[in-house]
């Protein structure tokens, strides 16, 4: 039997609903390859035994014609979504040893269709980073090499390395600033965060509320759209939750985009940008025009403020949302002389140096004296560059960008300077802040052999047409680049 683990989400359903091979032997054939890819530090939970229980199940299912959209099919989890039963750390040690009694509504909607479950994927403490080298369990190591271990991307890191890799046929991501696509663009992955409200927040653990957005990393566009497909949906639990049905986002992937109008935003060419890169819109910007599609230069005035802003907006909402982890009802605690010293002990040695960082930035804009000076002019901001994009949609129906303004760098190459690191958000954070759906689409690979993404923005609501843009960017692009496996 060829390797299993080659197959795409897409290629492993017809698989097994064809007989070819069953859920249980496509697992085992993922177990392994996890447990071969220890040294990518991936996961910080693997469940391979209760995947196996799952997927004996599910070939019972389906030989009774019961099979879900996913049934059968060994993903990855973030270690953002709350499992129930299983360890959930965000991946933080103030949550502690804490286990979950409930199921996230993502997860929960996933495991419907018959997801086999390997295991909680790494991520940057509380979804805060662009590298994944702020998780207290480890950084996760990019499976693209050249002479140094590369960065994944973050916070999805574990999510992106693992598809990568090979490792899982898709893993469910986060994205609050760009955390699904960049690190899409930096492992070679596809990566979509859909419209803010298409996916349940309930039962992952908040970072920046108004921000975040689950989404899919995976291998091909089609198949990013299958897992979508399977995650979105309205939750009364979730009061950002949007009631509406979920588009014909498979079937778009090959739709035609003759005649579609493609903005391409001036503000997007930044100083520094590597010529590579820009070199890389180019010819997406020909592979677009090639597909049929209609070229229309716009204007995103706003755009150099974004980021400025997304750093205001995404600190406050954090140290208000992190402000429930006290040791008192669940996770960690260090005991401390009193009730106020326990906090501080507890939260002091529970939360890492950026989750710290974000938390007293978030706290210095929302205080007494600074809260109009910062946070209600951010908010401000942010009216104008969803305004932006509303003008922009008269002339347009998506947008090409670059996703990342680089390949994926060094291990500890910007670690220690926080600003450099959070200018790798400055393609994606707009998307967040408008709440529009976004899509990283591998698309060539640098000098050094490294991915290089492109994006995908697409109108709130539309993600049938941002499919099927990513669709012909896709077969135009032909990436069929893989990591060569040196962790085996």
């Amino acid at each position: 039997m060829s390797d299993l683990t080659k197959h795409t989400l897409e290629s492993a359903l017809d698989g097994m609903a064809n007989g070819d091979f069953s859920s249980e032997e496509i697992t085992r054939a993922h177990i392994d390859a996890c447990m071969e890819a220890a040294d990518l530090n991936a996961f910080i939970t693997t469940t391979f035994e209760q995947a196996m229980d799952a997927a004996k199940a599910s070939d019972k299912r389906r030989k009774k014609g019961e099979a879900g959209k996913l049934e059968g099919a060994p993903l990855g989890m973030k270690d953002l979504f709350c499992t129930e039963g299983v360890k959930t750390t965000a991946a933080s040690q103030i949550l502690g040893e804490f286990k979950p009694p409930y199921e996230s509504t993502v997860s929960g909607n996933m495991k419907a269709e018959g997801m086999v479950m390997l295991g909680k994927l790494n991520l940057d403490e509380f979804a805060m980073g662009s590298s994944n080298e702020t998780s207290s369990y480890g950084n996760v190591v990019n499976p693209w090499k050249i002479n140094d271990e590369l960065v994944p991307g973050g916070s999805s890191g574990g999510s992106a390395a693992a598809v990568a890799a090979d490792i899982c046929l898709g893993a469910t991501a986060t994205d609050t600033g760009g955390s699904i696509r960049q690190p899409a663009s930096f492992t070679g992955t596809v990566g979509i965060k859909p419209t803010y409200g298409r996916c349940s927040r309930w039962g992952i653990v908040a970072f920046a509320s108004s921000l975040d957005q689950a989404g899919p990393i995976a291998k091909t566009v089609k198949d990013s759209a299958i897992l979508l497909d399977s995650m979105a949906g309205y939750d009364p639990k979730d009061s950002t939750s949007l009631n509406v049905d979920n588009g014909d986002w498979v079937n778009s992937c090959d739709k035609s985009i003759k005649g579609l109008r493609i903005g391409i935003p001036k503000e997007y060419t930044v100083d520094g940008m590597p010529d590579e890169i820009q070199s890389l819109w180019d010819q997406g910007i020909e592979w677009m025009k090639d597909a049929g599609a209609e070229i229309v230069p716009v204007s995103l005035p706003h755009t150099k403020y974004a980021l400025p802003a997304y750093y205001i907006v995404a600190p406050a909402e954090a140290s208000s949302n992190l402000a429930r982890y006290d040791g008192m009802r669940y996770g960690a605690r260090v005991e401390g002389e009193n009730l106020n010293d326990t906090y501080e002990r507890t939260r002091a040695a529970g939360f890492g140096a950026e989750v710290q960082r974000r938390i007293m930035i978030g706290t210095y804009v929302l205080s007494a004296g600074y809260y109009d000076a910062y946070y209600l002019r951010a908010q401000k901001v942010r009216t104008r560059i969803a305004e932006d994009f509303k003008n922009a949609w008269e002339s347009c129906d998506a947008l090409l960008t670059p996703t990342c303004p680089s390949a994926p760098f060094a291990i500890g190459r910007k670690v220690n300077d926080p600003i450099t690191m959070y200018l790798n958000d400055i393609f994606t954070v707009t998307a967040n802040l408008a709440g529009l759906p976004g899509i990283s689409v591998p698309a060539a690979l640098d000098k050094d052999g490294l991915p290089l993404g492109l994006q995908i923005i697409g109108k709130a609501l539309d993600e049938d047409t941002v499919f099927a843009a990513a669709g012909a960017l896709e077969k135009a692009a032909n990436f069929t680049a893989k990591p060569k496996k040196w962790w085996v």
